[in-house]
C-alpha cells in the first residue's frame, strides 16, 4: 500500500521525469463498486501505482492541485464514495 510519504514524493514528480512506458494506462484500471469507498480507492492506488502521473492511452496525464484547494485524498473519496451511488 503507498503510503503518504511516497504519494507526498510522487506529487513532486514532474511529468518530463516519468517515463511513459513505465506509466499505469488508466484504461486498464477497474474498481469493483461491491467493495466500500476505502477498498474502492485501495484497490485504484495498487492499480495505477502513481496517482499523480499516469497514462491514458499515449497521452501521459499529470495531476496537480492548488495549494489552497482540496487534496488529491479528498478529490479520491469523494469520487470513489460517488460510484456506489450511481
Amino acid at each position: 500500500m503507498i503510503n503518504s510519504k511516497q504519494l507526498d514524493l510522487m506529487s513532486r514528480q514532474g511529468a518530463d521525469e516519468a517515463d511513459p512506458a513505465q506509466l499505469t494506462d488508466i484504461n486498464h484500471v477497474s474498481i469493483d463498486t461491491g467493495l466500500s469507498a476505502t477498498e474502492r480507492m485501495k484497490a485504484y492506488l495498487e492499480q495505477i501505482k502513481n496517482p499523480y502521473c499516469f497514462r491514458c492511452g499515449e497521452t501521459v496525464v499529470r495531476l496537480c492541485f492548488a495549494p489552497a484547494g482540496n487534496d488529491l485524498n479528498s478529490h479520491l473519496i469523494s469520487f470513489f464514495g460517488g460510484l456506489k451511488k450511481g
